[in-house]
């Protein structure tokens, strides 16, 4: 009878070890929802097709981009943080979605931390300091030269200054003493138009949105925000080797919401990072701006997500940013 009970027992354990495993070879078994926070033809967005679509090919089922824009990513956010944590809803969330809006706003309508469990990090997103093709200002160096002896004539546009681009570049005015006049624009598209009519003398922005502009001979990068030089783009300064130290770059993860099955999250983080060290997928993300990354674990980005936590948490010291 012991005997027996003990074999019960064995294969009891071997069939709860099993259920995991089977789950995430069911799944998924219908189209999964990918909410973004951005509008379609966004960098966020053009890279999230891409995956999509290759994951929709492996998954067997429809991989549906959601975009809910507004709010500072507030609305994305919020409505990917409600959605049911059965492993179809995730969330294609940026920098300001998970670290930065918690360090601006004193109250949010979803918890960063609480409310998503990590999945799988998929980009990194350089911003640029950028002029119109014709600009008489030939570097970051004659940027900050020229923004000096204008005594705050000198125009830097940015999304605002509880963005990410507002940020560096407020940053970017205090590490340098360059006292340039900070002009907030609704969305990176208003900016660039604005730049390349003359109204703006430079402005940061994310190179995932202005990366064809840029191409097209219609905008030139003076620097990236990275630490050092970015791939594809080696021929354009980073920002480090004129400001040693800095280094704000922003980007994409794949977060669900809390409770989201563990296997599923495996699941998906493993067949992410397949994507994301595959030759063609790598270039086309890259042609968009973003350099892919599908080297974490989940557990490597969540210690990713609160290391950068930290690191911002310094930068808005520095500049003074109170919440709001």
């Amino acid at each position: 009878m012991q005997r027996r009970q003990f074999t019960l027992g064995l294969a009891g354990s071997a069939l709860a070890t099993c259920v995991p495993h089977a789950r995430a070879q069911a799944w998924p078994d219908k189209p999964v929802k990918w909410v973004l926070s951005q509008p379609p033809g966004s960098g966020p967005d053009n890279v999230a097709r891409i995956l999509s679509d290759r994951l929709a090919k492996a998954w067997g089922q429809a991989v549906v981009i959601e975009n809910k824009p507004g709010g500072q990513n507030v609305v994305g956010a919020q409505a990917a943080a409600r959605s049911p944590a059965d492993g179809y809803t995730f969330y294609f969330a940026t920098t300001a979605a998970l670290v930065t809006n918690a360090l601006l706003f004193k109250t949010l309508p979803y918890d960063p931390v609480k409310d998503f469990v990590p999945v799988a990090f998929v980009a990194r997103s350089p911003f640029g300091v950028l002029v119109k093709a014709d600009s008489p200002v030939t570097s970051i160096e004659d940027l900050v030269a020229r923004s000096k002896a204008a005594g705050g004539r000198f125009t830097l546009g940015n999304e605002g200054p509880r963005t990410f681009s507002g940020m560096i570049a407020r940053l970017l005015n205090a590490r340098t003493q360059s006292g340039a006049n900070l002009v907030p624009y609704a969305n990176v598209g208003v900016g660039t138009q604005d730049l390349m009519g003359g109204h703006v003398d430079a402005m940061v922005a994310d190179l995932a949105s202005t990366a064809g502009l840029a191409r097209q001979g219609k905008l030139r990068v003076l620097a990236t925000t990275a630490g050092r030089r970015v791939a594809g783009w080696e021929n354009v300064p980073a920002l480090a080797e004129a400001l040693p130290g800095f280094d704000m770059v922003g980007w994409f993860a794949v977060v669900a919401p809390a409770g989201m099955p563990a296997a599923v999250t495996e699941r998906a983080n493993r067949d992410l990072n397949a994507l994301l060290n595959d030759k063609d997928v790598v270039e086309r993300i890259a042609a968009i701006g973003p350099i892919a990354d599908g080297s974490m674990g989940v557990e490597a980005v969540g210690g990713f997500l609160r290391a950068e936590m930290a690191r911002w948490q310094a930068a808005v010291r520095e500049i003074g940013v109170l919440p709001e």
